[in-house]
């Protein structure tokens, strides 16, 4: 039987997501988890790749989000951030045996949670909960999030469900059209890599961006490098945050960010749902007003979570180049929409960003690493938001205008 345009798009996905994404080493555990049962034929292919990759064993997760609905609707209030054991065993045991964890990532109907209470979604972490978010963001496993193409989407998206359309949309965006993904991949790291590094010759302050709506200044932590998608654990394996990847980001020092600022694109919220129209109004680092068209009490719930999530943990520069920008296509799904154009991050800072960073939450603050139990993504750039990098004497050099790269 000829293989289908879904299938065999599956088993490149699959290969690229373990042998780029995730970069699974013989011998190693790897933990597949996928944010909707529609997701299957991804997390199948991911794991017979990670198995001829020689993986010891491939333990796979499918998350439902109508049963998280039910729990958010249902469960009293205070068990909502509860997390169970089984689910923090299996973070503790990836991290101790330096296993592999691979995200599926894509909501088939995002709108799902959206007539829950906003303060009882921004409780419940699950799936994606602290401990989590530390394994990767402190280097402690090899880690990727890659999309998982499925019907629901393909509805959302193309008003079809046809698997195809959608493949058509995608592939190209993640390099799975190429004659060789992992030679094209290796390529493409390798630009965003020089990005980093011109960045970082710099040396600048601050990043300014001004554009309808924006006049943000975000100062930038004199102790963190400029990094591109492709990272290393914290026992040196590389491996690509998420494909696919168009960003160079840095942690900023969360106590200095100023001004206003308009989301360009509708942000995908951690409680579920879309938030359009966003703006934010910046104040000794923090975010002190917060509205939107759409999503501001799901928004301002999340942002109350604990101290550290109305601050900055992020700040990422993407140029029209992306192939994401370049599909005209909203996908209203962070994965994708974050590596259109330029964004922020609400919440927690990654830990590998700043070599030798003191343990501890006081000396973690004294150098203005944030900490939260979020990651909100803002998209912020576009063709009308200029980008300049803010020199420490207080010279400005152009780094993105008109959506196009500038430095050399």
């Amino acid at each position: 039987m000829e293989e289908s345009l879904h299938d065999r798009y599956a088993r490149r996905l699959g290969k690229l997501a373990v042998e780029v994404g995730a970069n699974v080493a013989a011998g190693q555990d790897v933990f597949v988890l996928a944010m909707d049962v529609q997701q299957a034929p991804i997390a199948r292919a991911i794991a017979e790749s990670a198995y001829q990759a020689g993986a010891r064993y491939v333990t796979v997760l499918y998350w439902d989000q109508h049963a998280k609905r039910a729990r958010l609707r249902h469960a009293p209030a205070d068990s909502l951030g509860f997390v169970p054991g089984w689910y923090q065993q299996l973070i503790a045991d990836c991290v101790e045996r330096r296993g592999a964890v691979i995200v599926v990532w894509g909501d088939p109907d995002p709108e799902l949670l959206t007539d829950v209470d906003p303060a009882r979604a921004g409780a419940d972490h699950m799936p994606l909960t602290p401990s989590l978010f530390a394994a990767m963001g402190g280097g402690e496993v090899n880690w990727t999030f890659v999309p998982g193409p499925c019907e629901g989407i393909a509805q959302r998206l193309l008003g079809t469900p046809d698997l195809d359309q959608l493949w058509q949309l995608i592939a190209p965006i993640i390099r799975l059209d190429q004659d060789d993904p992992v030679h094209a991949w290796r390529d493409h790291l390798e630009q965003l890599e020089l990005r980093a590094k011109q960045l970082a010759e710099r040396g600048f302050d601050a990043l300014h961006f001004s554009g309808p709506g924006t006049d943000l200044t975000v100062g930038l932590s004199s102790r963190a490098r400029w990094m591109s998608g492709g990272i290393t654990t914290s026992w040196g394996r590389a491996t690509v945050a998420n494909m696919p990847t168009e960003e160079v980001f840095t942690t900023p020092d969360a106590r200095r960010t100023e001004g206003t600022v308009r989301a360009t694109r509708p942000v995908q919220l951690l409680g579920g749902g879309l938030g359009e129209g966003l703006r934010l109004r910046f104040a000794a680092g923090r975010a002190v007003e917060i509205d939107a068209d759409s999503g501001a009490d799901l928004l301002r719930a999340s942002f109350a979570a604990d101290a550290g999530a109305a601050r900055l943990g992020e700040v990422a520069l993407v140029d029209g180049t992306s192939p994401v920008g370049r599909s005209g296509r909203v996908f209203g799904d962070v994965l994708f929409d974050e590596n259109a154009t330029c964004h922020i991050a609400l919440g927690s800072a990654y830990p590998f960003t700043v070599p030798d960073l003191p343990d501890g939450d006081d000396a973690q603050e004294a150098i203005g690493f944030n900490r939260s139990a979020i990651h909100q993504d803002i998209m912020i750039g576009g063709p009308e938001v200029a980008i300049s990098g803010i020199e420490p004497g207080g010279g400005r050099v152009p780094i993105i205008r008109d959506d196009v790269w500038q430095l050399s």
